[in-house]
């Protein structure tokens, strides 16, 4: 077509300003802001839950707790840069088939790698563990990842936790959820899932605020979660800049990353980072920008000075070979066992990137209170039909937090202590009404009690053998 001399030039000029841009078009380094690392947390679902697990065992000296969904115990896939035969890397098989279908691995592997990274050093101290706090999820129509599976996951944080801990570690079984993140939204609103689907985007609406329920078991009760024009903005970044000496598709790793910061946050104010890790096929690549803008953590983060960050896998199909674009759980990019500790080539990268946000932190005392005050915000914000999850507002100076509960009509028993603002019932009757308070302890001394809560727990899911045909209703 012939434009003519002007209208080649307004082309031209056009196409040059197209492909410079405007300056926040492209992709940049990360900002820093005033956040400590040692209040940083993470979560993910199915791959994005294995690597969890693995940052949060690496890095415990920072992580204060973790969200698993859909995702297994440390070292399942057992990969070690023996494992070849023939010229194939046999983890794949573990990871594809026994990590997924179950019955994983013996959990004594895990326990023996775990403690051997441990005392070499290549992972934090384990005794980090028994402050963290644990959130496990497994959906009784997941059609990918089997029960046994998550059933590992929960049998290997609590042989670390200990009896003493055992209210750090809250394990969901009986929302009728498929493979998927879980939101509380109507499904027909925006094309995401039905609760029971098993396939992509892999975020499944159920009436279940799971982002939600992740962050407030790991810091405790938050303020109400902005369902509006968020105020706070998502960012794009090149990940290139935290992958070194290693480019990003060396490491299957998409070229842009992406965060979510707060205006507060911005402006200076004291924050948090929370690790939102995609699954499978949920890269931004495959599904665009859904699981950053969907999944319901920035709604949460908005209102509660969390800069949410979304680090990005991305599909390849040689050296190293990873056509889902999962996180690397099996050891894809090295075969060496390092892929579980800190020097693995992703936990490298994505902790080099939360130290950069983390880098203008202002450094905080807090004076311990002389005497303990009754805690406040006490909910219940999750019950499952053997459990139930309680959160509350910290108070500061306040290490330790005695729980007690009864049942409906009954006076209250402690039935345990924990430290930091959220507590994990266990061993309840289905589908019982129940109630809690929860006081703080400070130099030993114990304050006065909170107002009480009261929940009934969920009914029992009924035996079902076809997951993802199973009724949903409870």
């Amino acid at each position: 077509m012939n434009v003519g001399p002007w209208r080649r030039t307004v082309v031209a000029l056009g196409c040059a300003a197209w492909m410079a841009g405007p300056a926040w078009a492209e992709p940049a380094k990360l900002s820093s802001y005033n956040a400590d690392i040692r209040e940083s947390s993470i979560s993910g679902i199915s791959s994005g839950a294995y690597m969890a697990v693995q940052f949060g065992m690496a890095w415990s000296s920072v992580i204060r707790g973790e969200g698993a969904v859909a995702g297994g115990p440390y070292w399942c896939a057992k990969a070690d840069a023996s494992d070849f035969f023939n010229g194939y890397w046999l983890p794949v098989m573990t990871a594809t088939g026994a990590c997924m279908s179950g019955p994983p691995p013996d959990l004594s592997g895990s326990f023996a790698k775990a403690d051997a990274k441990a005392a070499s050093g290549e992972i934090d101290s384990l005794q980090f563990l028994r402050r963290q706090k644990i959130y496990l999820f497994h959906g009784f129509n997941d059609a990918v990842v089997a029960r046994p599976v998550t059933d590992a996951t929960a049998a290997f944080y609590r042989h670390y936790l200990g009896e003493t801990n055992r209210g750090n570690l809250y394990y969901q079984t009986s929302v009728g959820a498929g493979h998927s993140l879980v939101v509380a939204r109507d499904p027909r609103a925006d094309g995401i899932k039905t609760c029971a689907a098993n396939s992509g985007p892999f975020i499944n609406a159920c009436g279940y605020d799971q982002a939600g329920i992740v962050l407030q078991y790991i810091y405790g009760a938050l303020n109400p979660p902005n369902r509006g024009q968020l105020s706070g903005t998502v960012k794009r970044f090149d990940q290139s800049v935290y992958t070194g000496p290693d480019s990003t598709s060396r490491l299957s790793l998409g070229d842009t990353g992406y965060w979510f910061v707060p205006r507060e946050c911005e402006a200076g104010e004291a924050c948090r980072v929370h690790v939102a890790l995609h699954g499978c096929r949920q890269h931004a690549g495959e599904i665009n920008r859904r699981f950053i803008d969907e999944t319901g953590y920035n709604a949460w983060a908005d209102t509660n000075r969390l800069i949410v960050l979304y680090p990005q896998t991305t599909s390849s199909s040689y050296r190293p070979y990873n056509p889902r674009a999962c996180w690397d759980w099996w050891s894809y990019v090295n075969h060496e066992d390092s892929y579980v500790t800190r020097s693995g080539a992703q936990i490298r990268t994505i902790k080099a990137m939360l130290d950069a946000l983390t880098a203008s932190a202002v450094a905080v005392t807090v004076a311990a209170p002389a005497q303990a005050v009754a805690p406040n915000r006490l909910t219940v914000i999750d019950t499952s039909d053997t459990g139930a999850a309680l959160a509350w507002a910290p108070q500061a100076g306040a290490a330790v937090y005695r729980v007690s509960r009864a049942g409906a009509d009954g006076s209250f028993a402690a039935v345990g202590d924990v430290t930091g603002p959220s507590f994990a019932d266990w061993g309840l009757t289905p589908r019982s009404s129940y109630r809690w308070r929860v006081s703080a302890l400070v130099n030993g001394i114990e304050g006065p009690a909170s107002e009480e809560v009261a929940a009934t727990t969920r009914s029992a899911p009924a035996p079902c053998h076809r997951p993802g045909t199973c009724p949903v209703g409870q």
